[in-house]
């Protein structure tokens, strides 16, 4: 061996530093990957619940077809509307021995049975002692409690001018038992799907006429929007009708100059109406279930306007399931003969007094009926 290659093999290897600048690479390295494999795993997540939703709205029928409408905004709950707390102080009464107790009790009911069963909606005594009762799906009847008979004036299945009626709703009987007036809020909804007929606006409700005497059915006005509760004035010379969608109260005139004609009792209601009943004071009583909050947001007045987003709710949500974004709120009405706010019963979360449908006025108090709750709710008036 040369002695060069003895002084190259005694070279001193030069030493391999280690610092804190050879670590940070690592360092980030690592911190690198746990973040691509977080954004992958994300992206991935996202992506497979992405996909079947917009599959979903591409694919799926909605069941309405929501044209878009136009409410003023709401009233503020201000003096006569002041929110109070008034109608928690309703008894209950023959708790969870009712289902639904609109106007009759449904006792053993689903929602499929609805259409085989019937549902009683409106009910109304007459002049001799029997009972005219509008059912949903089966027609209007005139029912003698003491003989325990049952009459149907009526059907359903009749159709009225080449329309058929599948939402018979409310009724009102003149004092001497002759015309029957009566609301059918749509020929294409029946009542168990009222929240896809209050979401897509449709407008073929109706206010007839029915002559006891003659057999013979008139239509008063068409084109009404979840025509609901309708009440004769105490002269009856007009009728007045809650219009459930627009959130108002139109009248139709029996007698005098008008006769024939049709204007606004009241509009822009703070909630969506649903009967009307007369009260002692010579007005009338209204209750609502859902309010319009003029303070906070409205869901269904920001939803009027946005059909695109209506149409896709139902593609994804079942009615039930929609239901339990509403906000209730149980407020009671007294109007004036001349429509203006008398005074207002509040329960802000719709808790004591549930999905409140009627008010009826009897001896100093308040029976309320509801459209889903399992009692009938008894309120003193003295009390309020």
């Amino acid at each position: 061996m040369s002695e060069a290659d003895g002084l190259r093999q005694r070279r001193p290897l030069r030493p391999h530093v280690v610092t804190d600048d050879w670590q940070i690479p690592e360092t980030k390295d690592c911190s690198s990957f746990s973040g691509r494999v977080f954004r992958v795993t994300f992206l991935i997540l996202a992506v497979s619940l992405t996909v079947p939703l917009l599959g979903a709205m591409m694919l799926l029928d909605s069941p309405i077809d929501p044209q878009p409408l136009s409410f003023k905004e709401p009233p503020c709950l201000l003096g006569v509307l002041q929110p109070n707390t008034k109608l928690r102080q309703v008894e209950r009464l023959f708790e969870n021995q009712l289902i639904g107790p609109e106007s009759i009790a449904i006792i053993g009911e689903t929602r499929d049975d609805e259409p085989t069963c019937g549902r009683p909606l409106g009910i109304r005594a007459g002049p001799n002692g029997t009972l005219f009762v509008a059912d949903a799906y089966k027609g209007l009847f005139e029912v003698n409690p003491w003989k325990r008979e049952v009459k149907l004036l009526l059907s359903s299945d009749t159709p009225i001018e080449g329309q058929k009626m599948s939402f018979l709703n409310d009724l009102t009987i003149t004092q001497n038992g002759r015309k029957i007036y009566f609301t059918d809020s749509s020929s294409k909804w029946q009542r168990r799907d009222y929240l896809l007929l209050v979401m897509e606006g449709t407008d073929d409700g109706r206010l007839l006429e029915y002559d006891t005497e003659t057999k013979e059915v008139k239509v008063l006005l068409d084109q009404l929007r979840f025509p609901n509760g309708v009440q004769l004035s105490p002269a009856e010379d007009f009728i007045l009708v809650v219009e459930t969608t627009m959130a108002r109260i139109r009248r139709f005139y029996l007698s005098g100059l008008m006769k024939g004609g049709a204007d606004l009792f009241v509009e822009n209601l703070p909630g969506f109406p649903d009967n009307i009943r007369p009260s002692s004071s010579g007005g009338y009583w209204i209750c609502m279930a859902t309010i319009r909050s003029n303070s906070g947001f409205s869901m269904l007045d920001f939803l009027s306007k946005r059909p695109s987003i209506k149409r896709m709710m139902f593609k994804l949500f079942s009615q039930e399931m929609v239901m339990k974004f509403l906000p209730w709120y149980s407020l009671v009405l007294e109007l004036s003969d001349s429509g203006a706010f008398w005074r207002s019963l509040h329960d802000p979360d719709g808790q004591a007094a549930i999905y409140v449908s009627e008010v009826h006025e009897h001896d100093g108090h308040l029976y309320l009926g509801s459209f889903k709750a399992p009692f009938l709710g008894r309120l003193s008036l003295q009390s309020v």
